[in-house]
């Protein structure tokens, strides 16, 4: 066994956030400390002295990227990309771009990645999907239950799924039921106003997140409606929990579910939607293909897989 490294993991959510960057952190935190590796998960690099620094989001870890570059020119660098990374700032932030350059391997959690960066920096780059545990809950038999989890931003179109609900026929068993901390009062207001008039829609708020693994894998369906997502960790816990998907077509989802997955709509689309929503509830053999579809890619989110594929990637960058 290699011997065990001291691990900085550079993460700017702040600790006690729920964003899914904190909780990647956290996740891969406990699968080095598996592995026999210390970590300490820091908000900006400290200056301790270290063996490898693990970067989430090349942008606004950038300054950490170059202190600890800096600092110790001998030691490897990993940045791990973000939604926002990928489909934003390595576009056109510079000090983006140079954290790519300064990064001995860079991460991603769906291979579609890879087409967002420039040629040279394409063999840096190693994918690594995010590995779940199975949760146990029988899908509820009340309705037909639809399942949005994610924090309310506009980033996330986060009430697409309950505006696609609004015209569904009187004989529709759908029920919306939505898990996520409002990022701002506007939001909130808005998800109390669409329970007033919506009866198909519930806003839990933010819920523990054992209580938010009971909910999908209770559901009949998970609809995540995001405009950007570097390979949202939800999509994994819903295949591992035997709950469908249905998702806006954009790269980070497509990356994890296949070009050619019948459970995608246009982003902003809530006819769409809507029409896919009432296929799934409607159409048996529909259903089937989508659970057979997302049964297939379960394998892919084991966690023998994902410690794996830590453990390599740490052997080629400290031989």
């Amino acid at each position: 066994m290699k011997r065990p490294m001291r691990i900085r993991m550079i993460c700017p959510a702040p600790r006690g956030t729920l964003y899914g960057n904190r909780i990647s952190a956290v996740r891969w935190a406990r699968i080095l400390r598996q592995l026999g590796h210390r970590v300490a998960i820091r908000t900006s690099y400290d200056g301790a002295p270290c063996d490898l620094m693990i970067a989430l989001h090349a942008k606004r870890s950038a300054s950490a990227v170059f202190e600890f570059h800096n600092r110790r020119p001998n030691s490897p660098v990993i940045v791990a990309l973000t939604g926002t990374d990928l489909y934003r700032d390595i576009r056109h932030s510079k000090i983006a771009q140079q954290a790519l350059e300064v990064a001995a391997r860079l991460i991603a959690l769906q291979p579609l990645a890879a087409g967002e960066l420039a040629p040279h920096l394409r063999d840096k780059l190693r994918v690594i999907y995010q590995s779940v545990e199975k949760t146990r809950s029988p899908a509820t038999r009340r309705a037909f239950q639809v399942c949005v989890v994610g924090h309310l931003r506009s980033l996330k179109d986060p009430f697409r799924a309950a505006m696609a609900a609004h015209s569904l026929p009187a004989a529709s068993r759908i029920h919306v039921v939505h898990a996520g901390a409002a990022m701002s009062d506007q939001m909130a207001r808005q998800a109390r106003a669409e329970e007033k008039r919506n009866f198909r829609y519930r806003w839990l708020g933010e819920i523990p997140r054992w209580k938010t693994r009971r909910l999908i894998a209770s559901s009949h369906l998970l609809v995540l409606s995001s405009k950007m997502e570097g390979g949202a960790n939800v999509i994994s816990e819903a295949i591992v929990d035997g709950t469908p998907v249905l998702a806006s077509r954009i790269p980070g989802s497509v990356g994890l579910l296949g070009a050619d997955y019948p459970g995608f709509y246009p982003f902003g689309d809530t006819q769409a939607l809507r029409n896919l929503l009432l296929r799934a509830e409607t159409d048996s053999m529909f259903y089937r293909e989508l659970l057979s579809r997302c049964a297939k890619l379960s394998p892919l989110f084991r966690p023998a897989r994902e410690r794996a594929a830590w453990k390599r990637l740490l052997d080629e960058v400290t031989p």
